[in-house]
């Protein structure tokens, strides 16, 4: 039996107007602005009086530990959305937008797949309407300012020893995580050490997405900490005059926009933190306009739960007053294998012991969003090779673990596959809840990194060399205690180790580095191998993209 590509089916989808798409939302058509036909950038002044109204429902949906078996957490978001508009429900989908690293490497886009995808597929995982540019270039300008300030007589008294501000592209380039800058002579400023991030990793792009408003974003602009003073003082991009500026090049970004599943339903994409080195979820902004204009509102977090639903839940709803009625967990019959000890070749052949032993990985996930006081429940992703046995096993495990396992098919039927798993995400978003994050503000910063390597990672404890304790001791004593973490850690395996599938024990987290992202607001804990800047694999996928005769995109997936 053969199949359309992503790409192929994208390309096919009969797209609506985006000005029809914004009316079912109740969106006039002057508060679009649009880029081209059929995507839009929804206008501040529309969300400012959006105050007052009620909020939808919120649905996070999350998964297991990535495999490359696949599991299909966009997918399952964009036919969520899809199939509660099916059931009569006004519902909208949140995600983020895709990075262009991912996309030419290995991991492909961030627009779904199947017959749950959301349109234009091929604008949203190349340039889009420009915001990752834009946070390029904003996150760039205080590199060069500050630059710029010590060449000029260094009147901030910045210690270039002590310059904590990389530089960022989007683009995987391993080649440019540790650099040398300024050579070739006087005129070219003081040489020093440096290196690059990829945008996605950028805290301007942590701070668009968290931030409520446009004197919100350049509040959180100015308090970023870019390095410190020979005597240890914090230099802030609002101590070099750079946040102005730096708003002005995020003035449109910081605007949501607007685009379209292939059923014709409203899905707002902004924002593109990743969950293994960030925070991971889209903009505050975007889920908060969504809430006030529709009444069930599908999000996802990146990666596994044990980092993007942590995050979701301890770090955005935390800062932006946000409580998930429903979560869902998506997991495959194959990446239950996985976990089980099958190789990859091996996946096509019924293997029903290994299914049971592979969910103890999405055992534990489940066990941990309940642990946030939210009720839970298990979307199985399927592939046509799966065998009704190795899905009852998947469904008789989640059972005993007090969480209902229903079969989702929206990746070859679209919303007519994922009806069942409406009905229970609405059964649930009415059942009351007690969400809370794990930790408390007040807790001291190292406490909190124990907490989440114990409770969420299930750790022995965290590790760390007494100059970490140190400078989270410091970033107290100066008024950053109350900060929440921002594990960036491999999303793999529960452990540091990418390699440990499943649910392993007796491990500790190691914490190599620690960084205050004071503008965002939280401290970035640095785990293991973990790299800020990733590279492209021995076969990027940049080698098969390419245009074909007649002028379309081919190789996107």
């Amino acid at each position: 039996m053969s199949f359309k590509s992503d790409i192929e089916i994208a390309r096919e989808a009969q797209k609506r107007p985006i000005q029809e798409i914004g009316a079912k939302l109740g969106i006039p058509e002057g508060d679009l602005l649009p880029y081209g036909h059929d995507k839009a950038k929804v206008s501040q002044s529309f969300i400012d009086g959006l105050a007052g109204r009620a909020d939808g429902k919120l649905v996070l949906v999350t998964a297991i530990n990535p495999t490359p078996a696949g599991e299909g957490k966009t997918t399952t978001t964009v036919g969520l959305g899809d199939g509660l508009n099916r059931i009569g429900k006004n519902a909208a989908i949140c995600i983020r937008e895709a990075s262009l690293g991912p996309c030419f490497g290995m991991k492909g886009g961030a627009a779904g797949g199947g017959y749950a995808q959301v349109v234009p597929m091929e604008d949203m995982n190349l340039h889009f309407t420009g915001d990752f540019h834009a946070i390029t270039s904003a996150h760039n300008l205080l590199s060069a300012m500050i630059d710029n300030s010590i060449y000029w007589g260094n009147p901030l008294d910045i210690d270039i020893r002590r310059v904590t501000w990389r530089r960022v592209m989007d683009m995987n380039d391993r080649a440019l995580r540790d650099i040398v800058t300024s050579l070739g002579g006087v005129a070219n400023g003081f040489p020093r050490q440096a290196g690059f991030d990829i945008t996605v990793a950028s805290e301007v792009m942590a701070c668009l997405c968290l931030a409520a408003d446009l004197a919100d974003l350049q509040e959180r602009l100015g308090r970023i900490i870019v390095g410190y003073t020979r005597d240890r003082q914090p230099v802030t991009a609002r101590d070099l005059k750079a946040d102005g500026a730096m708003t002005v090049l995020l003035k449109d970004a910081m605007q949501p926009n607007l685009v379209q599943t292939l059923e014709n339903n409203p899905a707002f994409v902004h924002g593109g933190p990743f969950a293994n080195i960030a925070h991971g979820c889209n903009s505050v902004i975007a889920t908060k306009t969504a809430l006030k204009l529709a009444d069930y509102v599908v999000t996802e977090a990146g990666f596994g739960a044990d980092l993007g639903a942590e995050k979701f839940m301890d770090i955005k709803c935390r800062m932006a007053g946000l409580a998930p009625a429903a979560v869902v967990v998506v997991a495959t019959v194959r990446a239950m294998k996985m976990n089980g000890g099958v190789a990859k070749a091996d996946l096509g052949a019924e293997n029903v012991e290994a299914v049971r032993a592979g969910c103890a990985n999405l055992g534990r996930h489940i066990e941990n969003v309940k642990g946030f006081g939210v009720p839970v429940v298990v979307s199985i992703n399927h592939f046509a090779g799966d065998t009704e046995a190795e899905i009852a096993a998947v469904q008789d495990y989640c059972t005993a673990q007090g969480a209902e396992a229903v079969v989702s098919r929206h990746w070859a039927q679209g919303s007519a596959g994922i009806e069942p798993l409406a009905h229970k995400v609405v059964e649930l978003a009415d059942t009351p809840s007690t969400f809370a994050p794990i930790y408390p503000a007040e807790m001291g910063l190292w406490e909190k990194i124990e907490t989440i390597a114990t409770r969420i990672y299930r750790a022995d404890g965290a590790s760390a060399a007494e100059s970490v304790k140190k400078q989270l001791k410091t970033w107290e004593d100066q008024g950053w205690g109350h900060l929440p973490i921002c594990m960036a850690k491999t999303q793999y395996s529960f452990t540091t180790d990418p390699n440990r599938r499943g649910a392993p024990t007796g491990f500790d987290i190691p914490v190599r580095e620690v960084r205050l992202s004071a503008g965002a607001g939280f401290v970035v804990a640095i785990c293991g191998e973990i790299m800020t800047m990733p590279g492209l694999p021995k076969v990027p996928s940049a080698e098969a993209i390419r245009m074909n005769v007649a002028g379309q995109i081919e190789g996107l997936f």
